[in-house]
C-alpha cells in the first residue's frame, strides 16, 4: 500500500539512526513513500519539534502518517502513543512534541503550561502497547527504530489503531507558543527555532502585532520597522514569515549568529 510517511527527529544526518528508521518501515512496506520534515531540531528540545512538525503537516495530503522522534526520557516511564485526526496519523512519545500537530490550533482547553489534558472532540488516541508491532529486540535507548518505525509502517499497510494498544483520552501537551504581555503594552517574545538560513522565528505573530509604530529589541540591537520581504534592507530587518510568525533576519547573514540568539531567547516589542 502507497502512503505517505514522514519523520521529524533531533537525530541528525551524521549518523546512522534515521537510516535505521526507514529501514524497518521499507521492510515491513516496501511502498511507503517516506519524506523528511527535519532532522536538525536541536537535541531533546521537545517544543520545536512540535513547532517544526506543526509548520509541515499542514501541506500534506489527507492520511498522511506523520512520526516524531524527539524522546529524551526514551526508555523511561513516558508512554508511546498514536493519534488519529480528521486528516493525518501522528505517532510519538506522549511528551508534548504531537500536540501542535494533532490539536487544532483554535482549541480552547490549551493549557498556559505543560499537563495533561482531555483529548479534544474528534480526535482518538491509543497508547502503544501490543508488541506484536514492534521490532525484536527493543532498545530502550532506540525506540524509534524498533516501535515507533514499526507501527508507522504497520498502519501504513492498513492494521487498525486500536490493534496497537487501549484508547485513551488524555495527553501530555504543550501550551501554545504565545508572547508575553508586559506593561505599558509592550510584549515580550522567544524564540521558537532558527531556520538553516539563521532567521530567528519568535512566537508574535501578525495578530499581536499593534497598529501604531513599534520597534523590537534583541540584546543591544533595535529594529524599528517591519519589512516584507528578506532583500528589503541591509542590515537587520523583522518581518512575518511563510508560518505567520514574526521573524528576524539578516541579508546575506545569519541573523541568529550576528546577534548571538539561540532558542529560547527573547526579543521585545516596544510601543513607541
Amino acid at each position: 500500500m502507497e502512503t505517505i510517511i514522514t519523520l521529524t527527529t533531533d537525530f541528525g544526518v551524521e549518523d546512522a539512526y534515521v537510516a535505521a528508521l526507514k529501514g524497518v518501515i521499507l521492510s515491513i512496506n516496501p511502498r511507503a513513500t517516506m519524506v523528511d520534515i527535519c532532522h536538525h531540531v536541536e537535541a531533546q528540545n521537545i517544543a520545536q519539534g512540535a513547532f517544526v512538525l506543526m509548520t509541515a503537516c499542514p501541506y500534506f495530503p489527507d492520511g498522511t502518517i506523520h512520526v516524531a522522534v524527539v524522546d529524551p526520557e526514551v526508555g523511561g516511564g513516558r508512554r508511546a502513543i498514536v493519534i488519529k485526526t480528521e486528516r493525518a496519523v501522528f505517532i510519538g512519545p506522549d511528551n508534548g512534541v504531537l500536540s501542535y500537530a494533532a490539536l487544532p490550533a483554535s482549541w480552547e482547553g490549551w493549557p498556559r503550561e505543560s499537563v495533561w489534558s482531555e483529548l479534544p472532540p474528534g480526535l482518538e488516541c491509543f497508547e502503544i502497547t501490543d508488541p506484536r508491532y514492534w521490532r525484536h529486540p527493543v532498545s530502550p535507548t532506540f525506540h524509534g527504530r524498533d516501535v515507533f518505525a514499526p507501527v508507522a509502517a504497520h498502519i501504513s499497510t492498513g492494521v487498525p489503531l486500536r490493534e496497537f494498544g487501549r484508547a485513551v483520552s488524555s495527553i501530555h501537551v504543550l501550551p501554545l507558543p504565545r508572547p508575553e504581555a508586559l506593561e505599558g503594552g509592550d510584549l515580550l517574545g522567544h524564540v521558537l527555532h532558527i531556520d538553516h538560513f539563521g532567521n530567528i522565528i519568535t512566537d508574535i505573530q501578525r495578530e499581536d502585532l499593534p497598529p501604531e509604530k513599534f520597534r523590537l529589541e534583541v540584546g543591544e540591537r533595535s529594529i524599528a520597522s517591519l519589512g516584507q520581504t528578506y532583500c528589503e534592507a541591509d542590515g537587520l530587518t523583522a518581518l512575518i514569515g511563510s508560518s505567520g510568525h514574526l521573524e528576524i533576519a539578516l541579508k546575506n547573514g545569519s541573523a541568529a549568529r550576528f546577534l548571538g540568539v539561540k532558542i529560547g531567547g527573547r526579543v521585545r516589542l516596544v510601543r513607541d
